[in-house]
């Protein structure tokens, strides 16, 4: 396939380049010390048009699809992981649940907001004790009138704190129930909705990771995205969207370590030449650019099938496979490079570094994607 930018995306790629350089670049050790959410970078990104991407002009979104997502959230995390995270967490988790299984009155309601970045958005699966293993999950949704109330918590939640709205899955049948599973969309302020504690994270420390809270919280029964039960369901397949955003996310970071080492192996010396000249630097530098390159061809097949409207269950978790072991060999190779000046803050080795770990575990630890393409191939 031919994996040149097309006009949109080397436009997207531009903009993000240049937007990145005067506005995230001079703040962004800054965010990642004092663990700061950007809100006005978010806003501001809204009003270029990157936070509802995939939003249909009607609903007020750029209208773009799978294909110039992942370059924008590629180009955002080169620059810092934190606000591609927390770019491609708004788009495909809280407004892409609402885009694919909302009604319309549903979409019209907040898509717009959520596009303009007028609201952020937050997206609520994974609980203290479930993990992985959603089906177990204790937050409850019981039916009073033309209302449900939820009782129960959330972790793990990007924008748990600072968003304006949240899609919440809630377990209105039986434990272990694939169609016991609700999905509740809950405005700010709704009374006993809150956010917990915020997480003190090792890396992406600029996009807020906190608990959500539910005591007696009650949401009108017309908040509910699809019918009653299919919470679960649609979960998967919003998932199976938001693997290729982590996979777009990994791509990202890596080619950042990598383009940094790359300058840093030109520039310092040791014994009168570049350590490039090196064969030991120069095949590390080899086997990063190639192996970018391969996570660059799945994630982008990936992307495609999407927006033809394939399944993508299992290439998607290919892609997000491997392009976040990918992500992680890169950021650690990068350190390496650098040597004892990749162990500090002074370069961005290490912040690469830090940053990488999570696109092996969020959305889907690496043994789960194994798990989903196993299955695949063994059908």
């Amino acid at each position: 396939m031919n994996l040149s930018y097309n006009e949109n995306q080397q436009m997207i790629a531009e903009m993000v380049r240049d937007f990145g350089a005067k506005t995230i670049k001079p703040d962004m050790m800054k965010w990642d010390e004092t663990q700061e959410f950007p809100v006005h970078v978010f806003k501001q990104l809204g009003e270029l048009g990157l936070m509802g991407v995939l939003v249909p002009q009607e609903y007020g979104g750029s209208g773009f699809g799978y294909v110039e997502y992942v370059t924008a959230i590629a180009e955002l995390a080169k620059i810092d992981g934190s606000i591609g995270l927390s770019m491609a967490a708004h788009n495909s988790l809280c407004t892409g649940h609402i885009l694919q299984s909302g009604t319309e009155q549903q979409k019209k309601k907040w898509l717009p907001k959520l596009a303009s970045a007028e609201w952020i958005g937050a997206w609520g699966l994974t609980e203290p004790n479930t993990g992985s293993d959603a089906g177990n999950m204790r937050t409850v949704a019981v039916r009073d009138g033309d209302h449900w109330v939820l009782n129960g918590a959330k972790n793990f939640i990007t924008h748990g704190k600072s968003s304006n709205i949240a899609v919440v899955i809630a377990r209105t049948g039986g434990v272990g129930d694939s169609h016991g599973m609700t999905a509740f969309v809950i405005e700010k302020p709704t009374e006993g909705f809150s956010a917990g504690r915020k997480e003190d994270k090792l890396g992406m420390r600029a996009s807020e990771t906190t608990e959500l809270i539910f005591e007696d919280c009650r949401v009108p029964h017309e908040n509910i995205l699809g019918e009653v039960g299919e919470g679960f369901i649609q979960s998967m397949k919003v998932l199976d969207g938001g693997r290729i955003s982590i996979a777009a996310l990994s791509l990202g970071i890596a080619q950042g370590a990598y383009e940094a080492a790359l300058a840093y192996s030109k520039e310092r010396q040791q014994f009168n030449k570049p350590i490039s000249q090196f064969q030991g630097i120069a095949f590390k530098l080899a086997d990063m650019a190639t192996e970018i390159e391969a996570a660059g061809l799945l994630t982008y097949r990936a992307a495609a099938m999407k927006d033809r409207g394939e399944n993508v269950n299992k290439e998607s978790a290919m892609a997000k496979l491997y392009a976040s072991e990918v992500c992680v060999r890169a950021a650690n190779e990068g350190v390496q490079i650098f040597g004892g000046y990749g162990y500090t803050k002074d370069y961005p080795a290490e912040k690469y570094y830090r940053d990488s770990k999570l696109c092996t575990i969020g959305e889907g630890t690496s043994e789960i994607q194994k798990l989903v393409i196993s299955r695949a191939v063994l059908k």
